[in-house]
Order: C-alpha cells, then sequence, then structure tokens
C-alpha cells in the first residue's frame, strides 16, 4: 500500500512539473511578449541574446533576426540603448562585435550600443545586465521559444523585462529549438532555486548613469 502511495505522489509530482513547464513554455508569459515594436513598453535598454555566426563572418538568421528586431526597437523610440550580450571566449569568435557590426549596417548608431562579452548563456546574460550594466527594466530581445526561458531567468534575478519577439523568418531547425527548451527551463529552474551560479563579472559599467537601470 505505501509502495502504491509513494508512485501515486510521483506520478502526480511528475505531472505537476510537466504542466508546469508546458505552461511557462506556452501561456505564462503571454501578457508581457510583444510582436509588434511600437506597442513594446518604453524601456531605457533592449537586452540582446547571442547567438551563433558562420565562419565566414556571416551572422546566422538566428542572430541577424535578433540585430534586426533591436534596430526596429531603437528606429521605433521604444529604447535608447542597445545591449549586445554574447560569446566571446575564444581570440576568434566574438558574438557581440559579430552584432554590433551588423547592427551599425541597419544604421543603429555607435553611440546607442554597449557589449556584453561574457554573455556565455542566457542566466549568465541576465545576471550581468543588473551586477554589471545596472540594468532593472529591460526590453528582451529574442526569439519566441527563447523568450519564456530568458523572461523566467531575467525575473528570477529580481529585474524587469519584457519580451519581444525577434522572429522574422522561418528556422530549419525550429522543432529542435523547442525540443531543446524544455531540458533547459528545467536546468534554469535548477540554477535559480538550488545551484545560485555566479558568472564572470569584473567592474560595474553602468550604462544609465543616474537613473539605477530605470525608465524615467
Amino acid at each position: 500500500m505505501k509502495k502504491w502511495l509513494w508512485w501515486a505522489a510521483f506520478g502526480v509530482g511528475v505531472g505537476l512539473f510537466a504542466g508546469l513547464s508546458a505552461w511557462t513554455l506556452t501561456g505564462r508569459y503571454g501578457p508581457l511578449i510583444y510582436t509588434d515594436a511600437d506597442a513594446v513598453p518604453t524601456r531605457p535598454v533592449a537586452l540582446v541574446f547571442g547567438a551563433g555566426y558562420w565562419p565566414d563572418g556571416t551572422p546566422s538568421d538566428v542572430m541577424r533576426d535578433r540585430v534586426e528586431a533591436a534596430v526596429a526597437l531603437y528606429q521605433a523610440g521604444r529604447v535608447r540603448k542597445v545591449l549586445f550580450s554574447g560569446d566571446n571566449r575564444f581570440v576568434d569568435y566574438n558574438e557581440p562585435a559579430k552584432m554590433a557590426e551588423y547592427g551599425l549596417s541597419l544604421g543603429l548608431p555607435a553611440e546607442a550600443i554597449v557589449l556584453d562579452y561574457a554573455g556565455r548563456r542566457t542566466y549568465d546574460t541576465c545576471y550581468r545586465a543588473q551586477a554589471i550594466f545596472g540594468l532593472h527594466q529591460v526590453v528582451l530581445v529574442t526569439q519566441r521559444y527563447h523568450l519564456p526561458r530568458a523572461l523566467t531567468i531575467c525575473r528570477g534575478l529580481g529585474l524587469e523585462p519584457v519580451g519581444y519577439v525577434a522572429d522574422r523568418r522561418p528556422y530549419v531547425h525550429i522543432r529542435e529549438y523547442w525540443a531543446r527548451e524544455v531540458p533547459a527551463l528545467w536546468l534554469s529552474w535548477w540554477d535559480l532555486w538550488v545551484r545560485h551560479p555566479v558568472p564572470v563579472l569584473g567592474d560595474p559599467i553602468p550604462i544609465l548613469e543616474g537613473e539605477n537601470g530605470t525608465d524615467s
């Protein structure tokens, strides 16, 4: 009897966990996610998550769309600065610089661009946005499949984010991206609730002097 109860409790727990995962990835953050740049609440900074690029330097479709979406926000007057955060662990691989290069080619002013070279993963980008760059209210710019996890992490770390969907085209591997988000979401909960990892830090680089990272 006790064994039956244990398995029943286990089944209920798994069901609840699966339900929470599905809800988080689909409907939980609906009111915080925007597809129209003109409808996005005004925030000081757009936080753009890094993505890969090809060996010849060409931005991937995912990176290209994130940068284009950030430029659209800036041109719509929804943000004043754009923080490109990505991986730069190797001398010959620099996601933030590549995003900035593409942003400049689209007309984004150099003075509006800030680079975070240690955004090695979503958690690091969100953590450093507050700890290094002094941000609080931000617009997260990434694809729809990634936004729920990005919102979960940023909110869990004390930020007040909204999300802007960067999808500008179909993606060849979109089913893989969505499938990957399930274990990635579980890992983000583990980081937020249990592990509390501290990413690469450094001296503060406040983007908004005297504004405390909030819109005023």
